[in-house]
């Protein structure tokens, strides 16, 4: 039985990635398959990967979901949306001197009037004056995650979205798809490896930390997701056919397996509370390919989960020792489904 502390390591500060690389496939990947690790470098997945083999990638694009404001008494404010509710309504959570009342307004870049509804645990519901997604792209600002110490220029609004971005409500990156570029993209689809989207709008609560020791008295963030008729029918010809299913990204991994607790991957929308540890059996997915995850992160757990949490522990000790770059803008990893039916 693994607890929190299980899942901690020393990461020297240096190795946390702050800039992404010029070219988004030079990054460099860590193999992990058949308990042995590979250095190799990004743009050579595709000699791991063999015909109608399939890619199963995270379409979520990222807002411009910080806020920067004040409160009608004066006091400075710092807004991050967690999840929009509908076009005028939103979840957030709000950084103040003094945490703001119900039904208090709250103006941003001095013009716009927001007001404060209620409470939903952690998040408060705030009620936006027009259109959301429009207020969203006039003042909203790109939430670099916490741990990069600088804040989002214009190079981070192209850099820090995926290629493939199409369905707008992530406040996060799904960050192993931001490796992939147009031309790796067409040699993939070149040598006839498959592809399939899914929606997962990463939350705000994908930093949030686990603080206790004991993992079965943490209560795991909700995601959104939608998976789409055509990725059920592609996930269930690559199964049939022997190839293997490759999730891009813990995001697409989670989505899956909480689209198949029935033990078949089922198509539709719903959201995900999904909490993956070691001793969980994978039901969809083969493959992953994942960056390197925070200490005591349940993220971190789920790729221990996935690939063996020994295999993990030797595969981040080799990362430091290597000087691999970490978290959002660093390397990669593929690993191999220790507990799956891998092609």
């Amino acid at each position: 039985m693994y607890s929190l502390s299980d899942f901690d390591f020393e990461l020297p500060e240096e190795l946390i990635a702050q800039f992404p690389l010029e070219k988004r496939s030079a990054s460099r990947l860590l193999i992990a398959r058949d308990e042995k690790l590979a250095d190799s470098r990004f743009d050579h997945l595709i000699d791991y990967l063999d015909r109608d083999d399939l890619l199963v990638f995270n379409n979520t694009k990222v807002l411009k979901a910080r806020f920067f404001g004040a409160k009608k008494t004066g006091g400075k404010i710092e807004i991050l949306i967690e999840r929009i509710l509908d076009n005028r309504t939103a979840l957030a959570k709000i950084r103040a001197s003094k945490s703001p009342k119900e039904n208090s307004l709250l103006l941003i870049d001095d013009e716009l009037e927001v007001s404060v509804k209620g409470r939903e645990g952690e998040f408060y519901v705030l009620h936006f004056p027009s259109d959301l997604f429009s207020i969203l792209d006039h003042h909203g600002h790109l939430p670099l995650p916490p741990y990069i110490a600088r804040t989002a220029d214009a190079y981070d609004e192209k850099r820090y979205q995926t290629v493939f971005a199409k369905e707008p409500g992530a406040v996060a990156a799904p960050t192993a798809g931001l490796h992939f570029d147009e031309e790796l993209m067409g040699k993939l689809e070149e040598k006839g490896i498959r592809s399939a989207y899914l929606t997962l709008h990463v939350g705000a609560g994908t930093f949030q930390p686990v603080r206790s020791e004991n993992l079965d008295e943490h209560k795991m963030h909700t995601e959104w997701y939608t998976i789409p008729q055509e990725t059920v029918y592609a996930v269930k010809t690559a199964r049939e056919n022997k190839r293997k299913v490759v999730a891009v990204g813990t995001t697409s991994l989670r989505a899956l397996e909480s689209a198949s607790q029935t033990g078949q991957l089922v198509a539709g929308s719903n959201e995900t509370s999904l909490f993956i540890t070691p001793g969980y059996r994978f039901n969809t997915v083969d493959w992953l390919v994942t960056n390197f995850h925070l200490p005591k992160s349940t993220l971190l757990m789920l790729v221990s989960a996935f690939a063996g949490y020994e295999l993990i522990r030797k595969a981040y000790a080799h990362a430091i020792s290597q000087q691999y770059r970490f978290f959002s803008y660093g390397d990669a990893m593929l690993l191999q489904c220790r507990t799956g039916n891998s092609a």
